[in-house]
């Protein structure tokens, strides 16, 4: 397994990821067309964010999204670390851990001082692994209002 930058001819598989992510979470619901879109727009603006991704003889087995913003309260940017997902059949070989280190790092680089991330309140695994990286619960609750 090695781990690099997302590529424009990457999405068909990471729209499979997000398929398989959305499909477990409460809130989404995959759409390939709207995934696909959104991808692109990362990809294509590195301002915006970058999308690392697990590979493995050829195909992609995992994914994790940063996107960059600035707070007010540290001063200076930070990240935040969306569509986190690996394939059910190489979960627990190191690949989450090895995206999330990736990520860390990346952001390191970027001069972020923090980076925020949401799973489902009841994915106790998830929370579970990220408090194993050093994460921590925040007392912050999220709210959400479409506009479109």
């Amino acid at each position: 397994m090695y781990i690099d930058s997302a590529k424009i001819e990457d999405i068909p598989q990471l729209c499979i990821l997000l398929e398989v992510l959305f499909s477990q979470e409460a809130e989404f619901k995959p759409d390939t067309d709207l995934q696909g879109q959104g991808l692109r727009k990362i990809i294509s603006s590195p301002a915006i964010g970058e999308i690392v991704v697990a590979r493995e003889t050829g195909s992609i087995i995992g994914m994790a999204s940063l996107l960059y913003t600035v707070s007010t309260a540290l001063g200076g940017p930070v990240a935040i670390l969306e569509d986190m997902v690996v394939l059910p059949q190489a979960r627990g070989a190191g690949v989450g851990s090895g995206l999330v280190n990736c990520c860390l790092e990346i952001a390191r680089l970027k001069g972020c001082k923090r980076i925020t991330l949401l799973t489902d309140h009841n994915n106790f695994e998830a929370h579970r692994f990220y408090q194993q990286h050093g994460f921590t619960r925040s007392s912050m609750v999220t709210f959400r209002k479409s506009i479109f």
